[in-house]
């Protein structure tokens, strides 16, 4: 996932977390403003949600920021 991605994600997450409480769930769509104004950055999120994590629809903000976290962990960030 490139380094623009995992940033916009857990700014989005810090916020939510920070707003409505942990228990706070979102889903990929929450990262887009308009869902077509980057189909592209859309279908990556998608890809990295559904096909490899294969989550539900809406998870905890806390999950997906943990698992944003620990890509970083893995590689560098783009």
């Amino acid at each position: 996932m490139r380094a623009a991605l995992q940033r916009k994600i857990l700014e989005v997450c810090d916020r939510k977390i920070a707003e409505k409480g942990p228990g706070v769930g979102l889903s990929f769509y929450a990262f887009f403003a308009n869902r077509n104004d980057d189909p592209e950055l859309l279908m990556e999120a998608a890809e990295w949600w559904i096909r490899t994590h294969q989550l539900d629809h809406f998870e905890k903000a806390t999950k997906i920021r943990a698992m944003v976290v620990a890509l970083g962990d893995e590689a560098p960030l783009r």
